[in-house]
Order: structure tokens, then C-alpha cells, then sequence
């Protein structure tokens, strides 16, 4: 079981990766705005972060780029979970220190696969 920190703005894409981790028996909190997740982040220490991209304010590319630069939060993987399907929004993500990027929607069972992989490459 890991402790992961979902990022989403929609309540309702927040509450479907939460019921998607807590059927794999992962300890779920969730934030709705990067802002309010790095300072939570930083607190929390989880085991990996879910992040949306399109958010109000600081958006996903700009907060998984904050968490990888910043040495108390560098160890943390994070998954850039978005709906946007580009090969480009793929590699700016990577290149902003995310360890995976899924794009919505997905099936359950890659959501958990990923995270399976992401842990166990830390």
C-alpha cells in the first residue's frame, strides 16, 4: 500500500482515481489545485503524485517542474494524468521530471500497473 496524492480540479476525475486506488488498496488524499498540493506535497511526503495538467493557476506542467527541482520533493515520482493526447504534451511532462504520462481515460488496470512501476523503480 502507498500513500499517493491525486492533483485534479474536477472532483469528478478525482473521485474516479481515488476509487481506482483504494480498490488497489492505496491510501488516497487529493487536492484540487497545484498550489494548494505542493505545499501538501512537501508536508506529506507521499509515495507518488497523480497530476493533472489543465488546472486554475499553477498548472501540472508547472508543479510537476516545482517538485522535481525542489530537493525535499525530488524523490517523489509523479504521473501527469491528462487528456491531453500529444506527443508533445508527453515529452514536455517528462521533461519537467514526471516519471509517467497517461492520458485520460484509461483503463484501471494501466492506471495501477503504472504506479506499480513508478514505486518500484524509487
Amino acid at each position: 500500500m502507498a500513500k499517493i496524492m491525486v492533483v485534479d480540479d474536477s472532483p469528478t476525475d478525482a473521485a474516479n482515481l481515488k476509487r481506482i486506488l483504494e480498490k488497489a488498496r492505496h491510501e488516497v488524499s487529493i487536492a484540487g489545485d497545484a498550489a494548494d498540493a505542493l505545499q501538501r506535497i512537501r508536508e506529506e511526503q507521499p509515495d507518488a503524485v497523480l497530476m493533472d495538467v489543465v488546472m486554475p493557476g499553477v498548472n501540472g506542467f508547472q508543479a510537476t517542474r516545482t517538485l522535481s527541482r525542489d530537493p525535499a520533493t525530488a524523490q517523489i515520482p509523479v504521473i501527469v494524468v491528462s487528456a491531453k493526447n500529444q506527443e508533445t504534451d508527453r515529452v514536455w511532462a517528462l521533461r519537467q521530471g514526471a516519471k509517467a504520462y497517461l492520458v485520460k481515460p484509461f483503463k484501471d488496470a494501466d492506471l495501477v500497473k503504472m504506479i506499480e512501476q513508478v514505486l518500484g523503480e524509487r
